[in-house]
């Protein structure tokens, strides 16, 4: 079993999405929903999948010299993944072999971070179902401990219907609403027994 300098299982928020509670005053992470892709005694990596960027695929297609003819991929908006990393491009999409850089996160989703899917995707041969995001969530070693002990974060199981299936504006309200509480009734302040 690995645990943290703090005492605490590493890797219990693999395969989970954090939702940041309702008090969450950092403006990075406010209503936000994040995708867990790694967490270990290292420290955790995840990246946001309800904020838009100011960028749109075929922006970058364009910088990375894909070709891209389509003009419904070109136009589609990528996602602001976090604040670390913010050149640095994901595409969460459901299992699918055949890329030179992936994880699998669970039986439904995968994270490819190579430039072969994003061609693919550009002459429309990629996964049928994607999100593509700039940079990532990343925290220190029990840095994420301590903020899921301070009531920062809830954590629920990493669902792909949320991640493909719900509109962006509603993935917050959506992630909430698969905890079965009503988060309004939630204390922003923790206790210990």
């Amino acid at each position: 079993m690995n645990e943290t300098s703090q005492g605490v299982v590493a890797g219990y928020l693999q395969q989970q999405m954090l939702i940041a509670m309702p008090s969450m005053s950092d403006p990075n992470f406010s209503r936000s929903v994040t995708l867990m892709c790694q967490h270990n005694e290292e420290g955790a990596i995840g990246i946001t999948i309800n904020r838009l960027s100011s960028f749109t695929l075929g922006d970058i297609l364009k910088q990375l010299d894909i070709e891209c003819e389509h003009e419904e991929i070109s136009a589609m908006r990528v996602l602001d993944g976090g604040p670390v990393s913010p050149d640095h491009g994901f595409v969460v999409h459901p299992p699918e072999e055949g890329f030179e850089s992936s994880i699998r996160i669970n039986d439904d989703i995968m994270v490819t971070t190579s430039r072969d899917i994003l061609a693919a995707i550009a002459t429309g041969n990629g996964p049928e179902q994607f999100l593509v995001a700039l940079g990532y969530a990343g925290w220190g070693n029990g840095q994420l401990e301590l903020e899921m002990r301070e009531n920062a974060w809830l954590a629920v199981p990493a669902d792909s219907a949320l991640l493909f299936d719900s509109p962006l504006k509603n993935r917050w309200a959506k992630a909430v609403s698969n905890l079965g509480v009503d988060i309004d009734n939630l204390s922003g302040v923790g206790g210990h027994a």
